[in-house]
């Protein structure tokens, strides 16, 4: 069915975008937000923690986009749907985190 393979590529494209902050956080050897917090998604998980979790979200974008159906990089479908799960979450992201960071403040002319 080829409507399971686009919705595996969507939330494959989710958890890939979603490896980035954790992975690239904790390799910098800072801490950031994760799941494993308290209160989860708030508070901050050490980070090795992120490191281990931006992986987890690598594995599993990897299996959800390589391993369910026949995932190509010239199909627009493919891609469109992978792309569409990425931008989602990271626009919930950037929202999310804005928060804690200052990103949701009043653009200034």
């Amino acid at each position: 069915m080829p409507w399971l393979s686009l919705l595996s590529y969507f939330f494959g494209g989710a958890f890939f975008a979603n490896a980035v902050p954790h992975f690239v956080s904790g390799m910098m050897g800072r801490s950031f937000q994760s799941p494993f917090a308290k209160p989860p998604g708030q508070g901050l998980s050490s980070s090795t923690v992120n490191v281990l979790w931006g992986f987890f979200n690598i594995v599993i974008g990897y299996l959800l986009v390589c391993r369910v159906g026949d995932f190509g990089l010239k199909n627009t479908g493919d891609v469109l749907a992978c792309g569409a799960g990425a931008l989602l979450i990271a626009l919930f992201s950037a929202r999310h985190f804005g928060r804690f960071y200052g990103g949701n403040l009043p653009e200034r002319l």
